[in-house]
């Protein structure tokens, strides 16, 4: 909204002192003023209108956020800030320009879009992402032997928390038990 202002601004600003061109200026920033409100308007009015016949629910949803987020930003100059997670890792945007190109990228690249974002440094460059979980590279990348020696729920490491976890839940309601025996034999005496 700023600019809206920075225009009206300038034409007030623009008297010479001459009573013709201050009433041009009130003018001028009456106009600016009511061309505000009707925007303002017309948003609120799409940030809450339903949407044509036959649109998708998630179009429209999507459509009624897009407009709240316009109608945030003339009224508090607030930037829709977004996030979305690419390959387990969180893409934030805090401005109207990286929202747009983001929104191009992801409907031109399409399927690719993640792969681009995780591989490509140009494309991590503009949104400033950097993942974390980079492909394992030669030597470092496990075999499905090893896959399943670690990571599967059968492994060694696996089976023992699961025995340390069985032991300390017997423990646990052993004592719950005595606990709870000894209260019942001081209510009998």
């Amino acid at each position: 909204m700023g600019s809206l202002e920075k225009f009206a601004a300038e034409t007030k600003g623009s008297s010479d002192g001459s009573v013709s061109e201050g009433n041009k200026s009130k003018e001028g920033f009456s106009y600016i003023q009511g061309l505000k409100g009707k925007i303002l308007n017309q948003v609120r009015d799409l940030s809450v209108e339903a949407g044509g016949k036959g649109s998708a629910k998630k179009d429209l949803n999507n459509q009624r956020n897009l407009f709240k987020d316009v109608l945030e930003f003339l009224e508090d100059c607030y930037s829709p800030t977004t996030s979305m997670k690419i390959g387990g890792d969180l893409l934030r945007t805090s401005s109207w320009s990286q929202l747009i190109q983001l929104n191009f990228l992801r409907c031109f690249l399409a399927g690719g879009f993640t792969k681009h974002m995780q591989e490509n440094e140009f494309l991590q460059d503009i949104f400033g992402f950097t993942p974390n979980k980079r492909n394992l590279l030669g030597s470092e990348h496990m075999s499905n032997g090893e896959k399943r020696m670690y990571k599967s729920p059968n492994s060694a490491l696996n089976k023992a928390r699961t025995q340390l976890l069985n032991k300390q839940r017997m423990l646990s309601a052993g004592k719950n038990f005595g606990h709870y025996a000894v209260n019942v034999g001081d209510e009998d005496s």
